[in-house]
């Protein structure tokens, strides 16, 4: 690399990198254990673990014994391995989610490793530290999807790219097992990252057209090779229709019909909703390429991240059914062209950011504070009045651990906030700080709450009670991926597909209507309910009245 990295006059000490690695931790640990599988993505991946965990099959993934054949099963192996690990510590839904963990934790190594490569030796934890500061983070990095595999594997795959021109094999190891670990998460979108970013270097920025990073490239593609065929050929061994399914029905076919149809409404979501989701990490970046606008050619250090934003911003802005989710790739480039900007920043900037951050999480706090007691001594306050008609049924009662870690949580971030010492990073510790007590605040506070209007156990309880003791098949209409794999684990209720009423059981999603939905001479409603404080989803249960 050309460009000369600058000198940080605010060196990381032992003692500040120790401390740095214990927020960042304790960032990562909050919300993985504690609550059920929530709707609708954490209950639909769970529904997958556990049919892997009960039937032996780690093959095809399957949810309530049928195959789904949309991802491939990476993540799931992962997650069934850390629930069997930790089976006799916790429940099997809260030693699956360690598996999100495990990789945001690659995905903060890796970013940081890419950020000290980059910017200089000092520069590693603010790339680690901007990254998981990024609102978009803050819930995802915590939930049972298959994202974030891809999201660890974009980020191996953008250190091997800062390392090509000096590591050939190093580098090579890392894009082709980065790519790999994204493929088996989430199917083909890792691989055309990889030839978006690969060709788009070389053909924009002369330094990268060198012996070196091509056969760079030549080794990824050799390590890579096991991750793209090992399973793909399994499957099809296994299943031709099934590999069929994932390959084409999917995957690429769905991509190509939806590619045919145009830019359309969706395509522009990202230009809308990264701005927050990217918050404080884009405006960071975009002052670091503004800034360096007309010497951009010669920032070689600015060229990997710009390059893999661009491609991945294209790429993913053109895949069907976006969601805010699919984001997650984009915001390791976004945090590595953040932690250029620290040493160029304007002091003003960094100070408004900091002050902004500051002000912005304690009124949070104060909500959350103010929120909780209210629901507590059941005030008549508009907040409390609006959090008993948004969660009905809820009835909160003092916890005391809880109560102990937010109190502790409160008290510690009131003292840190004011001594995290004058540097470039301090608007992005003390950001991460402040969303770090949010996250707590919401994980011990408020979890109850939150579990109550998301988790679908005590619905599936309800409905085990009436359940006939024999009964042939369950079948169902209109029932999400989710709610089928929450029936399966909370109640060892299997639906089933049933277009031609074989089953003698009914299971139907509508909404919550006085007419009943079957006719009432060959069917009779034995249940109807719905999850606490949820006004979309109403369940009603039907057993066919034999002649």
């Amino acid at each position: 690399m050309y460009f000369i990295k600058p000198t940080d006059p605010h060196p990381i000490t032992p003692g500040k990198a120790a401390l740095l690695g214990l927020l960042c931790l304790i960032w990562l640990g909050t919300g993985l254990v504690g609550h059920d599988p929530w709707k609708p993505d954490e209950a639909q991946g769970f529904g997958l673990i556990y049919s892997m965990l009960q039937s032996g099959d780690w093959l095809v993934p399957t949810l309530a014994g049928e195959p789904y054949m949309d991802n491939p099963p990476l993540y799931y192996w992962t997650a069934a391995l850390f629930a069997k690990l930790f089976s006799q510590l916790l429940p099997p839904h809260d030693g699956a989610r360690l598996a999100s963990g495990f990789y945001i934790a690659l995905a903060m190594l890796f970013t940081g490793l890419a950020g000290r490569k980059l910017y200089g030796e000092n520069r590693g934890w603010a790339a680690a530290i901007i990254l998981i500061g990024c609102i978009g983070m803050l819930v995802r990095a915590h939930q049972m999807i298959t994202d974030l595999a891809l999201l660890a594997g974009c980020a191996m795959m953008l250190y091997g790219f800062a390392q090509s021109q000096e590591r050939v094999k190093r580098a090579g190891l890392l894009i082709g097992t980065g790519m790999g670990i994204g493929f088996m998460a989430k199917g083909f979108i890792a691989p055309v990252l990889f030839v978006s970013i690969a060709v788009l270097l070389p053909a924009l920025f002369q330094n990268w057209r060198v012996r070196n990073y091509f056969s760079s490239l030549g080794i990824a593609a050799l390590y890579a090779l096991p991750w793209l065929a090992v399973w793909p050929l399994l499957l099809y061994l296994h299943s031709p229709q099934l590999f069929a399914d994932w390959a084409w029905t999917n995957n690429t076919g769905h991509w190509l019909d939806y590619a045919k149809s145009g830019p359309n409404r969706e395509s522009f979501y990202y230009l809308k909703n990264l701005p927050w989701l990217a918050w404080p990490a884009l405006p960071l970046a975009a002052w670091a390429v503004w800034q360096s606008r007309k010497r951009l050619a010669q920032r070689d250090d600015l060229h990997l991240p710009l390059v893999a934003f661009g491609a991945m911003f294209v790429t993913l802005s053109f895949v069907p059914h976006i969601k805010e989710v699919f984001a997650l790739p984009m915001l390791p480039p976004i945090a590595l062209l953040a932690t250029a900007s620290l040493s160029s920043l304007k002091r003003g900037a960094a100070n408004a950011l900091d002050w902004f951050g500051l002000m912005t999480f304690a009124l949070i706090a104060i909500a959350m504070w103010w929120g909780w007691a209210g629901l507590l001594l059941d005030n008549h306050a508009k907040i409390t009045l609006w959090l008993k008609n948004y969660q009905p049924g809820f009835e909160p009662e003092f916890q005391t651990a809880p109560f102990t870690i937010a109190i502790i949580a409160t008290v510690l971030w009131l003292v840190l906030v004011w001594r995290v010492g004058r540097s470039m990073r301090r608007a992005v510790v003390n950001w991460l700080l402040g969303i770090t007590l949010v996250w707590i605040l919401a994980m011990t506070l408020w979890l109850p709450w939150l579990d109550s209007g998301k988790s679908y156990r005590n619905m599936v309880s309800s409905l085990q009670k009436v359940m006939p003791k024999q009964y042939r098949c369950v079948g169902y209409d209109y029932l999400g991926d989710g709610q089928r794999a929450m029936l399966h684990y909370f109640g060892n209720i299997i639906t089933r597909h049933d277009p031609k009423y074989h089953c003698d059981l009914r299971l139907i999603q509508g909404e919550n209507l006085s007419r009943p939905l079957f006719e009432e001479k060959r069917w009779k409603k034995i249940w109807e309910g719905s999850r606490k404080g949820d006004k979309s989803e109403h369940y009603r249960l039907y057993r066919k009245i034999e002649k």
